[in-house]
């Protein structure tokens, strides 16, 4: 049995029901139903402010769009795949509250700007919602550094041991991270917040609508310029998943840090009960889920800017079926960057313990100290490269005997080089290893004191 059509009588009999289920995007669309209601209002006042309608027939639009928001929120209102999208939904459960006045409603709008225009409303309040988890997830990040200055934590390129650092320092270059993340999203969101309402299908209208009333309705802060660019532009949502997709590399990246630091050979933490699983047969394991599943969940984000990438780049203007691919991407992309950074901020706040001990004697049991050694006969004149390849002889030595740099004695030291004073040892403690670097942006803990005054300034917490 066929579905009977939506559209004009020019169709003489509906569609096959497979193609109708196919064509339909009711079952992931509704998500953009709240928003439909509050875009649609604004056409409606539109419409009454510019005469088009009478006011009387605009308030029965707002008021009956509103009744459909109210049930929608209460369950009773539930369209099926025989609405095929959210757009016709809405107007067809109107029609039935208002009679003919709901068939005014779509006066002088197509879907084509009515869909951007709800999309654009949904993106700028997730926009908003993302930007507050991200504050959130870097005053957690705040909160461990503070309490971790003086904490050192080996430091890694191509991980392998480089240099200590300050654990605070550690965990403020992802805050760094997640700064740029919600500038970005600032930058997209002036983008996301340019109205296409009044665009039309392509062309605009023949109707006298005022574009600038509803933008400014819907607190957009301009129009799109062109009605073709604005029923097809989704240069927006793409660049909210490229958006998105940096997002998740730098909480991947973080995941993956805990996955190591976690296990046995690194053990520098300790994961709590809350965000961790055992084993189905081995009983001593506890996994780390959590940044697992943010380190696999990546992957999803990154494919869909990737189909989103190659939906648009063929597409001739002006508005094409295709578009309505954009949606379930994009609702994704939103759904697991929110879920991954409410996880990764509960795992910091409360389902991890760093093990200071343990990060303590990690920092003394290797020659990520070997710089500092050649830094000292710097200091005492010996040019950095002549001391850079005295000392690579030194390391070599010492791991030859089983030794430290802190191992040898000040006559071997001397013996190396006639520079070496007994300040060797003061130089090559990792604490001091660690204040030394006082550059700016360096691990020193005066630059790291200083970088959580900064931290605490971008989230507009009080100076300690």
């Amino acid at each position: 049995m066929t579905q009977q059509p939506n559209w004009s009588p020019r169709f003489e009999s509906g569609l096959h029901p497979h193609i109708a289920r196919f064509n339909a995007s009711i079952n992931f669309d509704i998500e953009l139903i709240e928003y439909d209601i509050t875009g649609s209002q604004a056409h409606a006042k539109m419409l009454a402010h510019t005469g088009i309608i009478s006011e009387s027939e605009g308030e029965q639009l707002v008021s009956g769009l509103e009744q459909i928001r109210q049930e929608y929120r209460s369950g009773n209102f539930t369209p099926g795949v025989d609405a095929e999208d959210v757009h016709f939904a809405v107007e067809r459960r109107l029609t039935e509250i208002t009679g003919d006045v709901g068939k005014k409603l779509h006066t002088a709008r197509s879907r084509n700007d009515q869909v951007g225009t709800d999309t654009r409303l949904y993106l700028r309040a997730q926009i908003e919602q993302i930007q507050r988890q991200i504050r959130e997830f870097q005053s957690v990040l705040l909160d461990i550094a503070e309490q971790n200055v003086e904490t050192l934590i080996p430091g890694y390129t191509h991980l392998q041991r480089a240099q200590p650092l300050s654990l605070a320092h550690h965990l403020l270059a992802y805050f760094q991270m997640l700064e740029r993340d919600c500038q970005r999203l600032s930058d997209v969101r002036r983008r996301v917040n340019i109205s296409p309402l009044g665009c039309g299908a392509l062309a605009g209208t023949t109707f006298p609508i005022d574009r600038h009333y509803t933008a400014e309705l819907l607190h957009f802060d301009a129009v799109y310029e062109n009605s073709l660019d604005g029923v097809s532009d989704r240069d927006f949502a793409i660049e909210f998943t490229c958006a998105a997709s940096l997002i998740m590399v730098h909480l991947s990246r973080l995941a993956e840090e805990v996955i190591f630091w976690a296990s046995q050979e690194f053990g520098f933490v300790t994961l709590l009960d809350s965000c961790a699983t055992g084993s189905s047969i081995m009983p001593q394991k506890k996994n780390p889920d959590v940044p697992e599943l943010v380190r696999g969940k990546t992957g999803r984000v990154f494919g869909h800017l990737q189909a989103l990438l190659v939906m648009m780049k063929g597409l001739p203007l002006a508005y094409n079926k295709d578009l309505q691919e954009d949606k379930e991407g994009l609702f994704d992309s939103v759904k697991t960057v929110t879920a991954c950074l409410e996880s990764m901020t509960i795992l910091l706040r409360s389902g991890l313990q760093f093990r200071t001990h343990r990060l303590a004697d990690a920092v003394c049991e290797d020659f990520s100290n070997a710089t500092d050694v050649a830094d000292y006969l710097a200091t005492k004149g010996v040019p950095f490269r002549e001391a850079y390849n005295l000392v690579g002889k030194v390391v070599k030595t010492c791991i030859a005997t089983n030794k430290l740099l802190k191992d040898l004695t000040l006559e071997e030291w001397k013996q190396l080089h006639p520079a070496f004073e007994a300040d060797i040892y003061q130089a090559i403690n990792p604490l001091q290893v660690v204040a030394a670097r006082n550059s700016y942006g360096g691990t020193g803990f005066t630059q790291v004191r200083e970088a959580l005054k900064n931290a605490r300034a971008i989230l507009n917490l009080p100076t300690k």
